[in-house]
């Protein structure tokens, strides 16, 4: 790892920037994933988290849901430790969740490395990297990558939060938009103009116009493409 690479991460300046860095880093050491979440937890007992990385759509409800997060061995460790550590399908089969692999490894998320870090009171930076094919069988090479991993982390995290914890905050008063906002949003955020997103979607430039204008009212942002990295960053995307 080039510690430019960490450098780059700190430094991103929007939530795009920041997962282009986190897939570079991820695809350098040979994994094809790499995801997280910021985690905030109120003095009032309330949890709001807003998760990242290059999570196949297809797979993003069941990789966002509670469910999930009861029943994954990988999340009780992170809630409790604050190391980097492996894992693999015989941790989830050792502790009655095979089932939970299984789905997860549909999408390629056999087995990687996972940590948090405390970032102050009631707040946490969880990220890891998955693959399919097996981690390394030698010692020091599985050390490098935590250690490698580690050190991203640290340097990563400053652009999280500062890219991400306003977005984090409002989870739970989110706006809502209807089916097709989200999917005019979504096109428009793929770099469609207001014409295509109507060839696309088989409706008049000046009816996707309309939606776009009634998004950015909702979302209180000065630009449809404002408005379509803040719908991402709050997880509406």
């Amino acid at each position: 790892m080039n510690i430019r690479d960490c450098q780059e991460v700190a430094c991103a300046s929007d939530l795009r920037i920041f997962e282009a860095h986190l897939v570079h880093f991820a695809n350098d050491a040979d994994f094809r994933f790499m995801t997280g979440a910021l985690i905030l937890e109120g003095t009032d007992g309330s949890v709001k988290s807003l998760s990242f990385g290059n999570i196949p759509d297809a797979f993003r409800l069941t990789f966002e849901s509670d469910e999930r997060g009861r029943r994954d061995p990988v999340m009780h460790r992170l809630k409790r430790l604050r190391v980097p550590f492996a894992y693999d399908q015989s941790m989830y089969v050792a502790e009655g969740s095979a089932d939970v692999w299984e789905a997860q490894a549909e999408y390629g998320f056999k087995t990687g490395i996972a940590l948090t870090l405390y970032s102050g009171p009631g707040k946490y930076f969880i990220i890891g990297v998955d693959r399919e094919t097996s981690l390394p069988d030698e010692a020091p090479k599985l050390t490098r990558l935590m250690a490698d991993l580690h050190l991203f982390a640290a340097h990563a995290q400053v652009a999280a939060w500062r890219l991400l914890e306003p977005a984090a905050r409002c989870v739970g008063e989110l706006p809502r938009l209807s089916a097709r906002e989200l999917e005019i949003l979504k096109w428009t955020g793929e770099g469609k103009s207001a014409w295509a997103v109507g060839q696309i979607l088989n409706t008049s430039e000046h009816n996707v116009n309309y939606h776009l204008r009634a998004v950015m009212t909702k979302l209180a942002v000065a630009s449809k493409h404002q408005a379509a990295a803040k719908a991402r960053a709050l997880g509406l995307l």
